[in-house]
């Protein structure tokens, strides 16, 4: 089974407890009427876990319930959105009068933004992207091998070694800061998620920023119908260089998905700093 999340919706992404979603109990179901953007894999997902409110009444965060919703339910509808990088990763869901059996609520009623914190604290911890930053890195290396400048291996160039020596440096303290976040709290994240967070979307953007430099021009060329379909490559330029451009622009929205950089330093102020 494939799942999405329905938390964002238009004007409510870092304000989520602004929600508009509507979940209204008919007997034994929930109706519920709304629209979701911005929701990853939505066109395979067989089941949304989505926040709704169910107390119109209840201040912003007391009224919202979670709950999992059958995207093959009549009523909704889901609509690509194209990125930048020319791909379809995200979309709108609009939901219109869908039936949600009342034993699809998690939990209780009206603390679904508890559970949307616990898991938001394993999403930031995730969007840190560990794993990806050792197979960039690994790729960064492999792209400076092979370019060269005047003859040379730009891999050979004193500042090139140095600028990806830093990165390198600020991958292992992610890791570490890493396992010392998974080892502590019982593996529940706390606010240190949030540093997580913002050190792995800026050491993931600096990754994807030094490969399109190193590409130069060969970066632009960029075509996912030839990604997607597995094909040989013909375009101009080394094949390692033909996806630089179209990466550097999908690495923007680390920032600011799963709550944005600023959402996360508001969270350190106030709960790890005090202040």
């Amino acid at each position: 089974d494939w799942w999405c999340q329905g938390y964002s919706e238009p004007g409510s992404g870092s304000d989520l407890a602004s929600l508009k979603t509507r979940a209204v109990r008919d007997g034994d179901e929930y109706v519920v009427n709304g629209q979701k953007t911005w929701t990853t894999l939505a066109q395979y997902a067989d089941w949304m876990f989505c926040l709704a409110r169910t107390d119109p009444d209840a201040r912003a965060q007391r009224g919202i319930s979670m709950l999992l919703l059958d995207m093959r339910a009549p009523g909704v509808t889901v609509r690509p959105i194209r990125t930048l990088d020319g791909g379809h990763d995200v979309n709108e869901v609009w939901l219109e009068n869908v039936r949600v059996p009342v034993a699809n609520l998690v939990g209780e009623e009206n603390l679904g933004w508890t559970y949307a914190k616990y898991l938001l604290g394993h999403e930031r911890t995730g969007i840190a992207g560990l794993g990806h930053c050792h197979r960039e890195l690994g790729i960064l290396k492999d792209m400076a091998a092979r370019a060269t400048s005047r003859g040379r291996p730009l891999l050979a160039d004193s500042r090139m070694r140095d600028r990806i020596s830093r990165i390198e440096v600020d991958i292992m303290a992610l890791e570490m800061l890493l396992l010392r976040v998974a080892a502590s709290n019982g593996g529940t994240p706390g606010p240190e998620a949030s540093v997580l967070k913002i050190r792995g979307s800026e050491i993931q953007q600096d990754l994807a920023m030094l490969q399109m430099e190193i590409a130069g021009p060969d970066a632009w060329p960029y075509a996912p119908e030839w990604m997607l379909a597995d094909a040989a490559y013909h375009g101009p330029g080394p094949e390692m260089a033909a996806a630089s451009g179209a990466g550097y622009a999908d690495m923007r929205k680390t920032s600011i998905y799963g709550g944005t950089t600023e959402v996360q330093k508001g969270i350190i102020a106030r709960l790890v700093l005090g202040l």
